[in-house]
């Protein structure tokens, strides 16, 4: 069974790029542009999410902690991901398990993930 990952972030080239490159490596991913989605998630949950945090009209902070305080998605490892390297604080106090700055080595982010599932 395929370990699955869904990726939340703005930009369609991210999106692909790293889709891609999960694939490659074996895992189940399902991508999404808009985050909002993510709090209506009632099944097929993620083995891990990857979730940005400047995202059109939403704050990926206030995603995560509205899913961090849901019984039924509190478990799902979050690694948030930004452009703005000096935010990491603020993501781990939204609830995130972990962060990564972009831009990032593909390898830094396989050890992440590696770490979660």
């Amino acid at each position: 069974m395929l370990k699955k990952i869904l990726i939340a972030d703005d930009d369609p080239g991210i999106l692909d790029a790293i889709g891609i490159m999960l694939e490659f490596e074996g895992y189940e991913v399902k991508c999404t542009p808009n985050s909002a989605f993510l709090l209506t998630m009632e099944s097929e949950f993620p083995d891990l999410l990857l979730l940005d945090i400047w995202m059109s009209g939403t704050d990926g902070r206030d995603v995560c902690k509205q899913l961090k305080q849901k019984a039924s998605t509190r478990k799902i490892p979050i690694v948030m991901i930004s452009a703005s390297k000096d935010i990491e604080r603020s993501a781990m106090e939204a609830g995130a398990d972990d962060f990564l700055a972009k831009p990032f080595e593909m390898d830094d982010l396989l050890e992440k993930i590696g770490k979660y599932i």
